[in-house]
């Protein structure tokens, strides 16, 4: 669960009033994103923090008293200096704009609390949300994936804009950030936080460019579940970074663990009889890049396989293969490389403008070493 979903459940759990500090803007350089917040609650006790630390979050501490007794929204906007600005990670001064508002877990309507326990129960079955809010208000709204809804902005026309802009953002991977909205009853800066279950590589072939892999993914902010039928390759002692290491067959895995938009899903097996049953699957899912290791000639033996078993043109032209980007690659940590470098290139929607301006060189098999060459997954 994601670090804000996490703390939210804390403080439902507690059944006290809390402010929430949401960094919603910030001129500069700074570790922290929009979108990190803070818990005070009432009895001052803190989660998380909006920047690391310093006079920021100190002056959001002592203005959270006055919130929660009143109830009244705060944007808080401070003016850093080069000494201030060091001290949270700042190349230079700086403005940042924090946004402190009340919840109250106790109040079953409250807008807020529904938003986030529509948020969190989003994020537990895999779908990406948006939580709203009014910059001048309290009150927030939950988008998800599919356009259903939780909350309110406190106004029926926003809340139908709002929900239109949110999806977008969705579709668009956009991350969280404040937007101005015009509407039939005016116009509102709303902030829009970008609530989403981690992206996660699923790899299947526990062989050295898996290892590889694991290490650029988990750099990447990435989860990796590593898929193998060797249990003496699947190991912990070869994947230390891996989050979640699977033995056993493929295909079950497959049919076990549904892709989700937010799956990038790796097949490095090479072996016909663990990646067929496994491409059925990934290929009708919806998962977010598809990608197998081989030769072209290879790749256009397996998609003629898959067309005969009922996959749609469609379907199978989600198949990349060759893959990775034509970078050259030989060695296994290059072909990881290139592997990584085009899932970053599929995420941010830049794959065809890096792969016109490459040379058409491919990450393949035959472009790698004999003694890179791993044993079926089995």
């Amino acid at each position: 669960m994601s670090e804000l979903l996490e703390q939210f459940a804390s403080v439902a759990m507690s059944r006290r009033p809390a402010a929430l500090a949401t960094l919603v803007a910030a001129a500069g350089v700074t570790p922290k994103k929009a979108g990190s917040t803070m818990w005070v609650s009432e009895d001052g006790s803190l989660l998380g923090s909006v920047t690391i630390g310093g006079c920021v979050d100190t002056r959001v501490i002592e203005r959270a008293e006055h919130v929660i007794t009143s109830g009244a929204p705060e944007l808080l906007r401070m003016t850093l200096g080069d000494e201030d600005a060091l001290e949270l990670g700042l190349t230079c001064g700086g403005e940042v704009e924090v946004l402190v508002q009340r919840v109250d877990p106790r109040i079953v309507d409250d807008a807020t609390v529904l938003a986030y326990e529509f948020a969190r129960t989003a994020h537990e079955s895999g779908r990406a949300s948006m939580v709203v809010a009014r910059l001048d208000r309290r009150e927030r709204l939950a988008v998800d994936e599919s356009g259903a809804t939780a909350g309110t902005l406190g106004d029926e026309l926003l809340d139908l804009r709002a929900g239109e802009a949110a999806l977008q953002r969705l579709a668009r991977a956009e991350a969280s950030g404040v937007e101005r909205l015009t509407y039939e009853g005016g116009d509102a800066s709303l902030f829009f936080e970008r609530l989403a279950p981690p992206e996660t590589v699923v790899i299947y072939g526990a062989s050295q460019v898996a290892m590889s892999l694991v290490i650029y993914a988990r750099e990447l902010g990435m989860r990796t579940v590593i898929v193998d039928g060797r249990e003496r390759m699947a190991t912990r002692a070869r994947f230390p970074l891996a989050d979640e290491i699977f033995v056993g067959m493929p295909s079950e895995f497959a049919e076990r663990v549904r892709a989700t938009k937010q799956t990038y899903v790796v097949l490095l097996a090479h072996d016909y009889k663990y990646e067929l049953p496994v491409l059925r699957e990934v290929l009708r899912s919806d998962a977010r890049y598809v990608g197998m290791l081989g030769s072209r000639r290879r790749g256009d033996s397996i998609r003629s396989m898959l067309k005969e078993d009922g996959l749609s043109p469609a379907e199978v032209g989600r198949l990349r293969t060759p893959i990775g980007l034509a970078i050259g690659a030989k060695s296994a940590a290059e072909i990881a490389l290139a592997i990584a470098a085009q899932i970053v290139a599929v995420r941010e929607g830049k794959e065809a403008v890096i792969e016109r301006a490459l040379p058409n060189v491919a990450a393949t098999p035959s472009a790698r070493p004999a003694e890179l060459r791993e044993p079926a997954a089995g």
